[in-house]
Order: C-alpha cells, then sequence, then structure tokens
C-alpha cells in the first residue's frame, strides 16, 4: 500500500534528505514541446480555434467560448441551496483572512526634503484558471478570486474547461460560485489554450491579462512556464502533496484519513507521514489497508500511495522530523505531535501548516479562511501560496527638494563615475548649474 523509508540513525543534509524523498517524475520539457502548437495556434488565431481546440481536448464543442450572462445566472439559481450555504460560510472566512493582507502605504522620510513612499498598486487585470478534469472546484474560485478583488483588481477573468455533460459550458457549481462572487467574465476554455488566451488575448473575445493564476494539469504548467514575461503568473503548481509530522500522541485513524484525502486527488498526489513512532507507523498501515478498500476513488488513491512520491518516513526523534519536513517543504504540512504548537514554531518551509487534531488539510482546502493555491514540488522553499499580495505591485514615489538634492547631489556623481556611467552624473550636474 504504501512505502516505509527508515532514516533511523542517518543524519542527512537538508539535500540529503530531498533526494532520500523522491516526489513524483513531471517531464515538464516534454509537455512544452507539446504545447507549443497550441500556443503558437491561440496566438494567431480566433474563437474558431479555440472551440476546435475544446472538441480536440475535452470532447465537446462549446457554442461559444465566453459564457452568457444567463448561464452564470441559472447557475446560480439551480444551486443546490446546502452547497450554497457552505460556499457563502466559506467566502465570509476567506474574505475575513485577506482583509487583513491589504498593504498600507509607507512614507519614509530619509532627510528634510527627501521622501520615498511605498504604494501597493493593484495589477490592472488578471486571468484566473480554474480546473476541471476528475473533480470541480468551486473552491478554487472562492481562493483564486477573493484576493483579487480585496486587492482592487480592476478587470478579472475566470477560466474552466468546457464539459460534455453541461453542453460545452464549465461545470454549473464552477460558474454559480463565480456569479456568487460578481463575476461576469467566464470563460468555457482549459489547459494551455485557456493560459495562451489570457496572455496573447483575442480580437473580438478577451483582451490579454497582466497575470495568471490557479492550478492546472501539467499542460497548464508547461504554458505558464513557456509564457511567463508575456504574463505574470503565480506558480507552475504540480500535483498535491500532504505531509505530516507525528508522534506516538496522534491517532492512527486521523492520519490515514488525511493522507487518503490529498491522495484522492491525483495518482501522481503525494502522501507523506514522518514520525519516531514504528508503533504509530504500524496502525496508520492498518488503517489505509482498511479505509482505502472502502472509499470512493479507492484505485486512484491506492496508486498514490503506493507510487515513490509516497511513503511512511521512521526517524529517531521529532527534531529529526523537523529537519525531514523542512527539507520536504510539502505544499500541506500537518503537525500533529504532543507539542504541535511549539514543534509548528520550528518550520520555515511549507505552503501551509495545520496544527493538532483538529486542523486537516481539508479544513485549509474549504473553510478555515487561508488560501488552498499553495506552492508545490519544493517550491515552499522560495515562495508562499496565493494571497492579496499576489495581485499588488509595490511601487516607489521618490520626491527630494532642492536642498535635499544638493545635499546628496556629489555623492551620486562620485557612484556614477565609479561605474564609469558619467551620463549618469551628468543629469546631475545639469541641475547644479541651474539652480
Amino acid at each position: 500500500m504504501i512505502r516505509t523509508l527508515d532514516l533511523r540513525g542517518t543524519k542527512l543534509s537538508k539535500a540529503g534528505y530531498q533526494r532520500a524523498i523522491p516526489r513524483a517524475t513531471l517531464d515538464i520539457a516534454a509537455a512544452m514541446v507539446a504545447i507549443e502548437p497550441i500556443l503558437k495556434r491561440v496566438k494567431n488565431g480566433n474563437e474558431e480555434d479555440l472551440l476546435e481546440l475544446a472538441e480536440e481536448f475535452d470532447g465537446v464543442r462549446p457554442i461559444q467560448i465566453r459564457v452568457p450572462q444567463s448561464a452564470l445566472d441559472q447557475a446560480l439559481l439551480e444551486l443546490d441551496p446546502k452547497v450554497r450555504t457552505a460556499l457563502e460560510r466559506s467566502i465570509e472566512r476567506i474574505k475575513l483572512v485577506h482583509n487583513d493582507q491589504i498593504r498600507s502605504e509607507k512614507t519614509t522620510r530619509v532627510v528634510d526634503g527627501g521622501t520615498v513612499t511605498e504604494r501597493w498598486i493593484p495589477v490592472d487585470r488578471v486571468g484566473l484558471y480554474v480546473p476541471g478534469g476528475r473533480a470541480v472546484y468551486p473552491s478554487s474560485v472562492l481562493m483564486n478570486v477573493i484576493p483579487a478583488q480585496i486587492a482592487k483588481v480592476s478587470s478579472i477573468a475566470v477560466a474552466s474547461p468546457p464539459q460534455k455533460e453541461f453542453g460545452g459550458l464549465p461545470h454549473p457549481t464552477i460558474l454559480a460560485a463565480c456569479a456568487l462572487l460578481g463575476i461576469t467574465e467566464v470563460y468555457a476554455v482549459g489547459g494551455a489554450q485557456a493560459i495562451a488566451l489570457f496572455a496573447y488575448g483575442m480580437d473580438n473575445l478577451s483582451e490579454k491579462c497582466d497575470l495568471v493564476t490557479g492550478p492546472g494539469n501539467i499542460y497548464v504548467a508547461a504554458a505558464k512556464r513557456a509564457l511567463r514575461g508575456a504574463i505574470g503568473i503565480d506558480s507552475e503548481a504540480g500535483p498535491t502533496e500532504i505531509a505530516i509530522l507525528a508522534d506516538e500522541s496522534a491517532r492512527a485513524a486521523d492520519v490515514a484519513s488525511d493522507l487518503i484525502s490529498q491522495a484522492e486527488h491525483d495518482v501522481i498526489a503525494a502522501a507523506v507521514l514522518v514520525t519516531n513512532s514504528e508503533k504509530l507507523a504500524q496502525e496508520v498501515i492498518n488503517e489505509l489497508t482498511a479505509r482505502v478498500a472502502k472509499t470512493k476513488h479507492s484505485v486512484r488513491i491506492r496508486e498514490a500511495l503506493s507510487g515513490v512520491q509516497s511513503a511512511i518516513v521512521l526517524v529517531d526523534s521529532i527534531e529529526q522530523g523537523l529537519d525531514v519536513v523542512n527539507a520536504y517543504a510539502a505544499e500541506h504540512l500537518e503537525i500533529q505531535t504532543l507539542n504541535s504548537v511549539s514543534d509548528s514554531l520550528k518550520i520555515r518551509n511549507a505552503g501551509a501548516i495545520f496544527i493538532g487534531r483538529f486542523s486537516p488539510v481539508s479544513l485549509g482546502d474549504y473553510s478555515a479562511g487561508s488560501n488552498h493555491v499553495l506552492p508545490t514540488g519544493g517550491c515552499a522553499c522560495h515562495s508562499s501560496g496565493l494571497s492579496v499580495q499576489t495581485f499588488l505591485r509595490g511601487l516607489h514615489y521618490i520626491e527630494y527638494s532642492k536642498d535635499a538634492f544638493v545635499d546628496i547631489a556629489e555623492t551620486v556623481i562620485t557612484l556614477a563615475n565609479s561605474e564609469d556611467l558619467p551620463a549618469h552624473g551628468e543629469a546631475m550636474t545639469a541641475r547644479l548649474e541651474n539652480l
């Protein structure tokens, strides 16, 4: 069901631990070659090309690429009231957390008469991608749209793959989530072609975007890599992953259920338990054996758990376990230890940290208030999850008076000459000559 990796009696470097716990292999280079003709076709094409690509890759030809407002309204009208209530409760909590991420303007007085002000300016237009493969993700609508709205992005577009069973429209729950949040610009387009549409724009259909966010499959990740520069991106999201640091105080049923919950996403999803308790490890294996057989997506889950990217890792101590999970830098990291709060404070690298028994990853996926668009593949060592900050740029506004300029002029001229850029200094002396 899941392999056991025994790291007891060893002390490895960060890179050593990373090599010991491999992730699923993704051939992004091959995917980039595969999508190249798609990107060119969208760049030079029109809506007919997008409709033909939908037929080829999604098995359905939408009536039109832009989803009509009537379809958005109808999806919201027909949304299961229980699902609507759940979405609305989640929206409230996500807004609460993300409203506290708003950046304030700050003016620094460098000298009398010389100030630098940093103001946070939203990007003009964003394209938000919501996947629609094995599962439907209205939660991803919430996680992408809400921080963009709080950042005051003035133009927001959403793309999600057309679905054969819904006549070429994206899944109605995704459309309903867009309608709940007041999003009116939605496109029935998926995969690399959606990213290309956002990156290039298309006459009479969609304006070019400045930034694209949201998770997707390997072809979406490849398109983001290929088009980065033409657009800003949040990350090249890979398969989902969970790591759990646990000791003998953890309950095997909880741990096993949480591993299964993320393995449910994809056959290459990663599920890793790091523990200093051999007893817990065996109990988790027993729970996995019993629970996987009973769950709906058992075939997919079993393949994910038995893959090279999943493992139960035995360590000598929680301290060693902390070194392991900091090296692994999981997208989702649960801390289920006797001292979970203090242990969590020793974490440096993770997309999001879930502390204690009653903070499972599933809570963060939907309704904790945190964002679930998180760095994968070890990128948590250098990147953060999606936030209001993702949609903002810090601009510096520099204003010096005449006296403050004169005071610093010689310093600037000296540095300019030291770099053999005399014209930079001359831009200063020109003003000194005409005070």
